[in-house]
Order: C-alpha cells, then structure tokens, then sequence
C-alpha cells in the first residue's frame, strides 16, 4: 500500500507535468515556454528576412542571379519563401536568421541585410574563397562585430537615450554646424530641414543605400580602416556629404533640400572621403 500511495502521488504530479507539456504544445499558447510560439515568431522573422534579401541589389547579377535583359535568377515570390532565392541569398538569409536566433534583444531589424551584403559580396569574391559556406562564415563575424559597435541605432528602446539615434542624429547636426554654421542654419533654422528626415538612414544603413555599391565598397574602407572612433568617421563623411551639395542646397527651398538629399545625386567619393579627412573629430 506504502508503495502504491507513493506511485499515486508520482502520478499525480506526473499528470500536472503532462498538462502543462499539453498546454505548451498548443499551437495558439502564448506563454512564453512556448515551442509553438517560439516556432511562429521564429517563421515571422525568417519570412521577412527573405523578403529583405529579396529586395537587396536586385540590379547586381552577384545577388539576384538575373542577367542584364532580367533574365536568370531563382524566380523570386516576394512571399518569403526561401526556395525562391539564389545561393547567394540563402547564405545572406541564414546568416542575419541566425544573428537574430543569438541576439534576441535586438533581433532582426530591417536594414540589417543592407550591411551583411557588403560583406558577404567582399568575402565571395575573393580570389581565395571557393565556396560560399566559407564566405558565409567569414561575413558572419564581421557582420556581428560591425553591429556590436552600431546596434544601439538598431534599439528603438535606445531611440532617445545618450546612444540611441536621435543622440547620433543630433551629433552630426553639432558637427555640420561646426563645419558649415551658414548651411546649418540653412537647413535647420530657415527651411526645418532636420536631420531625423534625411540622415536616419545615412547613419542607420551606413551610406549603403546612398551610392552604388563600388562606392559605397570604397566608403566602407575607409571606415573599416577607422579603429578609434567609427561613428565619427562616418558622421564625417555625411558631413562631408552635406558640403559637397553645399551650393545646391543653399538655393533650395524645404521641398528642394529634402528631394536632394533623399535622393543623393552621383558624385566621386573620392572628393567625399578628401573632405572628410579634413575635417575635425566629430
């Protein structure tokens, strides 16, 4: 009997354990133990990881697998499908699945593809690598050490502390009234053309959506060439960017200013990184 009332005890307690695996295992749970719900969140961001990518150079051959006359490529959905990507794109896809798998603070954010290709295109066309598994690997590190330095433009809980954005934004406006006060004021005081409306993806994208990707490869040298202060390098170069189109700007409107530097006309960024080199820490 002793040992029966001991089992019936255990199977008490193994009922309550049975129902509480039952109800995890449901589908619809919302508790945080979830393998369910971690399984759907999990499929929400991979679904819009692949559309990211999708969208990420479809002009350059390298990405979208498509040839001049449109032609090639893996048939893309626009569904978040990974079978519709290119080898290419599946290495970028699994690797930002991955950095949001380990970071779960911050995740995936949409523009994180926009950093990892640069990467990833550097490293696949060495001459030394030879499969695309090696490239991915390669990418993947220095992709999460970039976002090491960058991430707190990534955390919308950051967005208004002393390291969010809004605190870089506000650092860059500093700097181009220190270099410029007329086009500062220009910009800021006359026509309300803040930085939050043209320089958030400036500093977010890091000037990766701003120029063609061989300039934006020469760009990213330099920076990565930076090993003090690579926030100030790069608000240098926006700064820079900002005089280059001086003249411009200075007979624009609200309208005008914002459409150019929306939209940042071609230029040499040669002549960008020679004005960013002259000017003082940021």
């Amino acid at each position: 009997p002793g040992a029966r009332g001991s089992g019936g005890g255990g199977g008490a307690g193994g009922s309550f354990d049975l129902a509480r695996e039952a109800a995890e295992d449901d589908p619809l749970s919302q508790a945080a133990s979830s393998s369910w719900k971690r399984y759907f969140e999990d499929g929400e961001v991979l679904e819009q990881i692949v559309r990211d990518v999708e969208r990420t150079h479809p002009d350059i051959h390298f990405f979208s697998g498509l040839t001049a006359d449109g032609e090639g490529g893996a048939g893309a959905s626009g569904g978040g499908d990974m079978g519709a990507l290119t080898a290419t794109q599946r290495s970028c896809a699994r690797a930002l699945f991955v950095y949001a798998k380990l970071n779960p603070g911050i995740r995936y954010v949409q523009g994180m593809n926009e950093l990892f290709a640069p990467l990833f295109y550097v490293f696949r066309t060495a001459p030394s690598c030879a499969r695309d598994t090696d490239a991915e690997a390669d990418a993947f590190f220095c992709f999460s050490m970039l976002m090491g330095e960058f991430r707190d433009n990534y955390c919308e809980q950051l967005d208004n502390s002393e390291v969010g954005v809004k605190a870089t934004l506000t650092r860059l406006e500093r700097a181009l009234d220190a270099a410029d006060p007329m086009l500062h004021a220009h910009l800021n005081d006359t026509h309300g053309v803040a930085s939050q409306l043209y320089a958030f993806r400036w500093v977010t994208l890091l000037l990766t959506q701003e120029f063609p990707l061989p300039d934006a490869l020469s760009l990213w040298d330099v920076l990565m060439a930076e090993r003090r202060d690579r926030l100030g390098c790069l608000l240098r170069m926006c700064v820079a960017m900002l005089l280059e189109v001086r003249e411009t700007l200075l007979q624009g409107d609200f309208a005008a200013c914002l459409k150019l530097l929306q939209r940042y006309p071609p230029c040499d960024v040669a002549r960008i990184l020679a004005r960013a080199e002259t000017l003082h820490a940021v």
